[in-house]
Protein backbone atom coordinates (compact mmCIF):
# COMPACT_ATOMS: atom_id res chain seq x y z
CA UNK A 1 0.00 0.00 0.00
CA UNK A 2 1.29 3.02 -0.94
CA UNK A 3 0.87 6.62 1.30
CA UNK A 4 -0.07 9.64 -0.57
CA UNK A 5 1.54 12.89 0.79
CA UNK A 6 -1.17 15.46 2.10
CA UNK A 7 0.00 18.58 1.25
CA UNK A 8 -3.10 20.05 3.73
CA UNK A 9 -2.30 18.65 6.87
CA UNK A 10 -1.88 21.03 9.79
CA UNK A 11 0.77 20.27 11.82
CA UNK A 12 0.82 21.20 15.91
CA UNK A 13 4.35 23.11 16.80
CA UNK A 14 5.79 24.33 19.86
CA UNK A 15 8.55 26.54 19.38
CA UNK A 16 11.60 26.75 22.03
CA UNK A 17 13.77 29.96 21.95
CA UNK A 18 17.32 28.87 24.01
CA UNK A 19 18.66 31.83 25.44
CA UNK A 20 20.33 33.65 28.41
CA UNK A 21 19.84 36.96 26.92
CA UNK A 22 16.65 36.61 25.09
CA UNK A 23 13.00 38.57 26.09
CA UNK A 24 9.63 38.27 24.62
CA UNK A 25 10.24 41.75 23.05
CA UNK A 26 13.21 40.85 21.74
CA UNK A 27 13.20 37.03 20.49
CA UNK A 28 12.84 38.07 17.00
CA UNK A 29 13.69 34.70 16.08
CA UNK A 30 10.66 33.03 18.02
CA UNK A 31 8.34 35.62 16.41
CA UNK A 32 9.74 34.51 12.95
CA UNK A 33 8.81 31.17 13.50
CA UNK A 34 5.52 31.46 15.15
CA UNK A 35 4.80 33.62 11.63
CA UNK A 36 5.99 31.54 9.31
CA UNK A 37 3.85 28.38 10.78
CA UNK A 38 0.99 30.69 11.32
CA UNK A 39 1.53 31.54 7.76
CA UNK A 40 1.18 28.35 6.34
CA UNK A 41 -1.91 27.28 9.04
CA UNK A 42 -0.10 25.30 10.85
CA UNK A 43 -1.16 25.71 14.89
CA UNK A 44 1.61 27.35 17.39
CA UNK A 45 0.50 25.72 20.63
CA UNK A 46 2.94 27.95 22.45
CA UNK A 47 6.28 29.72 22.23
CA UNK A 48 8.61 29.72 25.28
CA UNK A 49 12.12 31.23 26.00
CA UNK A 50 14.20 29.24 27.91
CA UNK A 51 17.88 29.66 29.23
CA UNK A 52 20.63 27.74 27.72
CA UNK A 53 20.86 25.09 30.79
CA UNK A 54 19.95 21.75 29.75
CA UNK A 55 17.99 21.01 32.08
CA UNK A 56 15.79 23.63 31.45
CA UNK A 57 15.92 22.68 27.48
CA UNK A 58 14.88 18.61 28.22
CA UNK A 59 12.01 20.29 30.57
CA UNK A 60 10.54 22.11 27.66
CA UNK A 61 10.88 19.58 25.01
CA UNK A 62 9.29 17.20 26.77
CA UNK A 63 6.31 19.65 28.12
CA UNK A 64 5.91 20.21 24.32
CA UNK A 65 5.55 16.06 23.25
CA UNK A 66 3.21 15.34 26.55
CA UNK A 67 1.00 18.54 24.77
CA UNK A 68 1.04 16.04 21.68
CA UNK A 69 3.47 18.88 19.76
CA UNK A 70 3.91 16.80 15.93
CA UNK A 71 6.72 19.36 15.67
CA UNK A 72 9.26 21.31 18.14
CA UNK A 73 11.62 24.03 16.76
CA UNK A 74 14.27 24.93 18.87
CA UNK A 75 16.08 28.20 17.71
CA UNK A 76 19.29 28.95 19.34
CA UNK A 77 22.69 27.44 21.58
CA UNK A 78 24.04 25.79 18.31
CA UNK A 79 27.36 27.10 18.16
CA UNK A 80 30.50 26.83 19.79
CA UNK A 81 30.93 28.73 22.91
CA UNK A 82 31.18 27.63 26.28
CA UNK A 83 27.48 28.60 26.61
CA UNK A 84 25.92 26.68 23.86
CA UNK A 85 24.52 23.48 25.14
CA UNK A 86 21.61 22.78 22.84
CA UNK A 87 23.09 20.22 20.70
CA UNK A 88 24.61 18.28 23.56
CA UNK A 89 21.38 18.26 25.30
CA UNK A 90 18.64 17.59 22.31
CA UNK A 91 20.56 14.85 19.86
CA UNK A 92 20.91 12.17 22.77
CA UNK A 93 17.21 12.52 22.88
CA UNK A 94 16.51 11.77 19.62
CA UNK A 95 14.98 8.03 18.70
CA UNK A 96 16.53 8.63 15.50
CA UNK A 97 18.53 11.87 13.73
CA UNK A 98 18.06 12.82 10.68
CA UNK A 99 21.74 14.11 9.86
CA UNK A 100 20.37 15.30 6.37
CA UNK A 101 18.79 18.21 7.53
CA UNK A 102 22.40 19.50 8.97
CA UNK A 103 23.65 18.77 6.25
CA UNK A 104 21.11 20.63 3.99
CA UNK A 105 21.01 23.21 6.71
CA UNK A 106 25.08 23.92 6.20
CA UNK A 107 24.93 23.33 2.75
CA UNK A 108 22.61 25.77 2.20
CA UNK A 109 24.24 28.24 4.69
CA UNK A 110 27.29 28.27 3.24
CA UNK A 111 25.75 29.93 0.08
CA UNK A 112 24.56 32.97 2.18
CA UNK A 113 27.41 33.11 4.65
CA UNK A 114 30.29 31.49 3.13
CA UNK A 115 32.77 29.46 5.35
CA UNK A 116 31.09 30.50 8.63
CA UNK A 117 28.41 27.58 8.10
CA UNK A 118 30.97 25.30 9.60
CA UNK A 119 30.18 26.70 13.00
CA UNK A 120 26.58 25.88 13.04
CA UNK A 121 25.11 22.32 14.92
CA UNK A 122 21.96 22.49 13.59
CA UNK A 123 20.57 19.09 13.34
CA UNK A 124 17.00 17.56 13.52
CA UNK A 125 15.14 13.55 15.13
CA UNK A 126 12.93 12.53 16.44
CA UNK A 127 11.50 12.11 19.80
CA UNK A 128 8.78 9.33 19.47
CA UNK A 129 6.59 10.48 16.99
CA UNK A 130 7.91 14.25 17.52
CA UNK A 131 9.97 15.49 14.89
CA UNK A 132 12.49 18.58 16.57
CA UNK A 133 14.48 20.76 14.59
CA UNK A 134 17.18 22.25 16.17
CA UNK A 135 18.08 25.87 14.82
CA UNK A 136 20.66 28.49 15.41
CA UNK A 137 19.42 31.53 17.24
CA UNK A 138 20.23 33.89 14.01
CA UNK A 139 16.70 35.05 12.10
CA UNK A 140 18.40 34.88 8.55
CA UNK A 141 19.54 31.20 9.86
CA UNK A 142 15.65 30.92 10.86
CA UNK A 143 13.95 31.99 8.29
CA UNK A 144 16.70 29.71 5.93
CA UNK A 145 15.85 26.57 7.56
CA UNK A 146 12.02 27.12 7.18
CA UNK A 147 11.78 27.75 3.92
CA UNK A 148 13.81 26.25 2.12
CA UNK A 149 13.84 22.46 4.19
CA UNK A 150 10.98 22.65 7.17
CA UNK A 151 8.20 24.14 5.44
CA UNK A 152 8.19 21.99 2.45
CA UNK A 153 8.79 18.42 4.30
CA UNK A 154 6.28 18.69 6.55
CA UNK A 155 3.83 16.72 4.63
CA UNK A 156 6.43 14.20 3.60
CA UNK A 157 7.08 14.24 7.32
CA UNK A 158 3.53 13.22 8.20
CA UNK A 159 4.09 10.44 6.06
CA UNK A 160 7.12 9.12 7.61
CA UNK A 161 5.52 9.06 10.53
CA UNK A 162 2.55 7.25 9.91
CA UNK A 163 4.28 4.53 7.91
CA UNK A 164 4.02 2.10 10.03
CA UNK A 165 1.49 3.05 12.83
Amino acid sequence: MSLIVNESRKASVGIITISDTRTDETDKSGRTIEKLMQEHNHTVLQKVIVKDEPEAIKTAIFSFIQSSAEFIITNGGTGISSRDFTYETVAPLFDKEMIGFGELFRYLSYKQVGTRSILSRATAGTIGSTTVFVLPGSTKAVELALNEIILKEIPHLFQEQQKHS
